[in-house]
């Protein structure tokens, strides 16, 4: 039994309760619905300002869940009222409210700002006067700026290039401060590059897995930033999942800490293109052959992205499921079936 089983196990077995932040949003909503799946109580907060409420109506279906077992909150994280209101009777806590994007922060500097460091703040601190005990969040592989190591090791960063970035960071020094001072039992997770299930193809900052699939398969344009050859270590969904119940469930010894979550693998942006079209292809022949558009690259945009993951291997027991591929293929089926608009 993997330690993933064994915590599923364990939960099954002795219910927490769950604040998730960010609940309509992509990571939050596969969070939720994981929860459910595992009879977990969970309350779900989110602005709705990138989210969307199917994204919790979903999960709780996909569940097969009792809409009972998910409260609902619609907040923002910045409203400390609303922070300490949802914190009541919570054991655990999985923080993914945040305005993502580096190209949105860069535009929206301000707006990042408080999404991503007054909210942290603000929820950080009342899970300290609710005495919340494990405090799990989601910070950023554009922490690592400038850095030019690959693979990324957590104890080596560079300059963040970004205000995106930056927010992370400063995130990153809040909760260390807080465990070592209160003694909240903290937990980051570095993402990169997450991709899967209910990820918002629609906006100007959408993601680059869902926003391809959506324009192959309406026959728009794809557009690549550069050359193609900037590369990113992709993560299928699952695998977050999966790090964020192995992370709010570990020992005590493991937290105070920032891991790397991540497949551990390099996919160029011509690689994942051609991935994405020739498995569209399969079900939609028309978009075989189809070529992208290359244009200028993007201020803030990093060159490479890999991760160690090393450190999340040997301390939390993390065992990455899907490869890009894998996770791609799940996610382009999904996608086939889910692009119809929604209200």
């Amino acid at each position: 039994m993997t330690a993933y089983e064994r915590a599923c196990e364990e939960l099954k077995s002795s219910p927490r309760r769950w604040l998730v932040t960010g609940a309509a949003g992509f990571i939050g909503s596969n969070l939720v619905e994981r929860l459910l799946r595992l009879g977990q109580p969970v309350v779900a907060l989110d602005n709705l300002s990138t989210g969307h409420r199917y994204n919790v109506e979903d999960a709780i279906e996909y569940a097969g869940a009792s809409p009972e077992l998910c409260r609902f909150i619609e907040a923002d994280v910045a409203d400390g009222d609303a922070c300490r209101e949802a914190c009541e009777n919570i054991d655990v806590i999985l923080h993914q409210a945040a305005l993502g994007s580096v190209p949105r922060s860069i535009s929206q500097p301000l707006a990042s700002h408080r999404s991503n460091v007054e909210g942290f703040i603000e929820l950080l601190d009342a899970a300290r006067t609710a005495g919340i005990p494990r405090f799990v969040y989601a910070s950023s592989s554009s922490v690592y700026g400038d850095s030019p190591r690959l693979p990324k090791v957590e104890e080596d960063i560079g300059e963040p290039l970004s205000p995106y970035a930056t927010t992370k960071r400063v995130d990153e020094l809040y909760a260390a401060v807080y465990h070592r001072t209160y003694d909240i039992e903290v937990v980051g997770l570095r993402y990169f590059n997450v991709f899967g299930r209910r990820q918002d193809p629609d906006g100007p900052y959408a993601a680059v897995v869902p926003r391809w699939i959506d324009r192959l398969l309406t026959g728009e344009p794809c557009q690549i930033f550069g050359d193609g050859e900037t590369s990113r270590d992709f993560c299928y969904i699952d695998n977050v999942v999966q790090a964020n119940l192995l992370a709010a469930t570990v020992g005590s010894d493991a937290t105070g800490a920032v891991y790397n979550v991540a497949f551990g693998d390099r996919t160029t942006l011509n690689e994942l293109y051609e991935l994405i079209r020739d498995g569209l292809a399969a079900s939609h022949p028309e978009i075989a052959g189809r070529e992208p558009i290359y244009e200028d690259f993007r201020p803030g945009d990093i060159r490479h992205s890999l991760a160690d993951t090393t450190r999340v291997i040997e301390s939390l027991g993390y065992a990455p499921t899907h490869s890009v591929g894998e996770g791609l293929a799940e996610a382009l089926d999904w996608y086939a079936e889910n692009l119809a608009p929604k209200a």
